[in-house]
């Protein structure tokens, strides 16, 4: 059986990309592969190019013949080299440069326009903590004061600053953020 090492094309009309197959020589361009060993994305810039090195080099050693366009891609990835023993086999691939994470983006230009640096990273500046502590402490008020209802008329005062002490001190911490 005649085995080729090409290019198997998916993608929209004007949008292509592109599969490095091992197949029959006998089978159409998009039809059944034996393996599927890299990827190949041409309208990208740089060209996406990604080869399974190992496989690339195990179905060049039994005898596949790749195209001139596979050839081209193995030549650029320095697979090919390193099958036939040229000096360069690790080749001339370009990378894309990595892309900046949009949020981060998005955070930068943010504190650039509003002229201040954001201790958490966020915009908007998050709700002032007494009114948290002050929320905290009414549940334990109403319990507090429920004693002293019961208590004599004498020691009702006496409850009623327990409790004023009680909110003040709540006040006086600061709450833990």
């Amino acid at each position: 059986m005649a085995v080729k090492i090409r290019l198997k094309r998916l993608g929209k009309i004007r949008a292509p990309y592109y599969r490095i197959v091992v197949a029959d020589s006998r089978v159409k361009r998009d039809g059944r592969a034996i393996e599927e060993i890299g990827k190949y994305h041409p309208t990208e810039d740089p060209s996406f190019i990604e080869v399974d090195r190992e496989r690339a080099q195990y179905w060049l050693k039994v005898g596949a013949q790749p195209t001139e366009q596979v050839e081209a891609i193995l030549k650029i990835t320095g697979d090919w080299q390193l099958f036939k023993g040229l000096p360069g086999s690790e080749g001339t691939l370009r990378v894309a440069a990595p892309k900046a994470d949009k949020k981060a983006v998005f955070e930068a230009a943010a504190k650039e326009s509003m002229g201040e640096t954001a201790k958490d990273g966020a915009t908007t500046p998050k709700k002032k903590p007494a009114k948290n502590a002050a929320a905290a402490a009414e549940p334990e008020a109403p319990a507090a004061e429920a004693p002293a209802a019961e208590a004599p008329a004498a020691e009702a005062p006496a409850a009623e600053e327990t409790s004023a002490q009680t909110e003040a001190a709540a006040d006086a911490t600061p709450a833990e953020g």
